[in-house]
């Protein structure tokens, strides 16, 4: 029975996705290509106001460089407000020292800073022994909001300058970044919050409530503004939670209904762009190439967690792990009853394939091969779904490669939608695919070879001790956030090298993509004839799959290799 319910689950969530994906690709890409919707009577003069007080010129278009410069300016401006609201949070409003416990040093709010304005939100801190209500809604939580936004306008501009011919700009990124918000992600969060609250999710500005236990205990229980923060965490692609135990805490996260809806809330946008990209670049058969990839390796990932989880360890075979009406069985360690093996899974594989760090269980407490699925997710480059606009420039980015190889073994000027892929071009690419390699990989080794990151390792030495860090930095590098939590991250060693990985994992992708985009923009499409590749068949959709999986093994591999090295050398236990 157990498995019936959880496959049930994992169907009708893959039903929802794919029936919506048409209908939310095709409104995304009328929002962008400002032709009318729904929303039209309410966000078109809102949006004025905003450009005549910002002084933006909605008809004005920007280069690569110029999108570029504004997309990480606008970035580290942000970055610097929500620092300077976290240094400053102890002498601004609903700030409770006798709760709020938790120093905000200088490395740990930056950290924090740049964390949510690159969508990692990876927390090294306790929300609620550390924020207070002003630091996650007005600093936390609009960030969601703004960071969201801003990936999604760049993931819309990379598609715009593929589709384009002979141009030499990819939009305007204010307008695609007010677009985001009015259009997509306010409206959103607005409906999501509602269901959320309806849901039993907490939203007020309450002081925290005392109780008394029945043994007599005293208790503290937080309250907040959690269903405001809740949903744009999810749907900006974001994570991080209003407590430390995020979606497992019964505030953030009380039903499965609720579960299933955050889930739901997470990847409808991402898949919804496959379909708008298809639409932008007149040709709706790549998109849905693209959907067929995503949701291939999206139930190889269900299938796999879901059997490790519930087959449990085979140290312990000789124990009853079966479900009963007495227990859950299975791997139940680190699992909130309520949610169970399928709700756990569920959660685990879509946060880990896309840019969003909840989770509701302890990855930590996993089986070895379900943990390192999760960590292959995200190796991937969160390209299965993934973030906002970086999903599915990520996989632009990988058929790019598989094009540049098919056209290697045909002795062929490679192309993809009429744009040759050229000298230029591949160095875009190479960037691209040589940057997880090139920081997880150092940044692991730096520190499993140093006190200060070998001593943070709280719980586990060893192998697993080396898996906590490497999926650490593999976590901030892929702007997700999740963490093993055997790793005590709030030190400044951590703090400021998990910085790097999530600045890199921002701006490192995000650059050379628009750079590849303004490059195809230039060109003239160039006609299909009987030699052109076809990108859009089943015999590429497995060579695509085949490079995700090299992409892959170029970070995983050599951790791999490496581990019983490092183990013998430098860990001890």
């Amino acid at each position: 029975m157990p498995h019936f319910y959880s496959a049930a689950q994992y169907f009708l969530f893959l039903v929802i996705v794919s029936v919506l994906v048409k209908p939310l690709g095709g409104y995304i890409e009328r929002v962008f290509a400002r032709r009318p919707t729904v929303l039209d009577r309410v966000c078109l003069p809102i949006e004025r106001i905003i450009y005549r007080i910002t002084a933006v010129d909605q008809k004005a278009e920007m280069t690569g460089i110029e999108y570029a410069t504004c997309f990480v300016l606008f970035s580290l401006v942000g970055t610097f407000l929500l620092y300077v609201i976290l240094r400053m949070q102890r002498f601004l409003p609903w700030f409770f020292p006798q709760y709020h416990t938790t120093p905000l040093s200088p490395d740990l709010a930056l950290n924090t800073a740049v964390s949510f304005s690159t969508t990692t939100t990876w927390q090294a801190y306790a929300g609620e022994n550390t924020m207070s209500y002003f630091s996650q809604m007005i600093g936390l939580c609009a960030q969601n909001f703004l960071a969201g936004a801003a990936g999604l306008a760049v993931g819309i501009a990379f598609i715009r300058g593929t589709a384009r011919e002979l141009s030499d700009t990819l939009g305007n990124f204010w307008v695609d970044l007010t677009r985001s918000l009015l259009w997509i992600l306010l409206p959103g969060a607005l409906i999501g919050a509602l269901v959320l609250v309806c849901q039993g999710v907490p939203m007020n500005f309450h002081h925290y409530t005392i109780a008394t236990g029945l043994e007599g205990a005293r208790q503290v229980i937080p309250q907040g503004p959690v269903a405001a923060l809740e949903i744009i965490k999810n749907l900006g692609t974001n994570g991080g939670g209003f407590f430390n135990a995020n979606g497992a805490h019964p505030y953030e996260n009380p039903t499965p209904l609720s579960n299933f809806l955050e889930m739901l809330s997470i990847v409808l946008i991402p898949a919804a762009l496959t379909n708008t990209f298809g639409r932008m670049v007149h040709q709706t058969r790549q998109g849905w190439l693209f959907y067929r990839v995503m949701v291939l390796f999206f139930c190889f990932g269900l299938l796999f967690v879901h059997h490790f989880e519930q087959r449990m360890n085979s140290a312990f075979d000789n124990l009853d792990m079966k479900h009963s009406r007495r227990q859950s069985g299975g791997n139940m360690e680190g699992k909130e009853v309520r949610f169970g093996i399928g709700g756990s899974t569920l959660t685990a594989v879509v946060t880990s394939n896309t840019a969003t760090g909840s989770y509701n269980s302890m990855h930590d407490s996993y089986t070895s091969l379900g943990g390192m699925v999760l960590l292959v997710n995200m190796l991937l480059g969160e390209l299965i779904f993934g973030g906002l606009g970086s999903g599915l420039y990520s996989m632009v980015m990988a058929t790019t490669i598989a094009v540049f190889l098919a056209g290697l073994m045909v002795g062929r000027t490679p192309e993809y939608l009429g744009k040759k892929i050229g000298p230029a071009e591949n160095k875009m690419i190479v960037l691209y695919a040589l940057a997880a390699p090139l920081f997880i990989l150092p940044l692991t080794a730096i520190a499993v070879s140093t006190k200060a990151g070998l001593s943070e390792l709280t719980v586990n030495s060893g192998p697993h001790g080396f898996t906590e860090i490497l999926f650490a930095y593999t976590s901030c590098f892929a702007n997700n956030g999740q963490t093993f939590a055997g790793l005590n991250a709030n030190t400044p060693f951590y703090n400021l090298t998990t910085v790097l990985a999530m600045l890199a994992g921002r701006f490192g992708l995000a650059i050379p993509a628009l750079g590849l985009a303004t490059r195809f923009g230039r060109q003239r499409n160039t006609p299909t004839t009987s030699g052109t590749l076809p990108t859009h068949s089943f015999l590429f959709g497995v060579l695509l799959s085949a490079c995700l999986v090299i992409m892959v093994a170029m970070s995983y591999l050599p951790a791999l290799a490496l581990g019983p090295v490092l183990e013998r050398l430098l860990f001890k236990g």
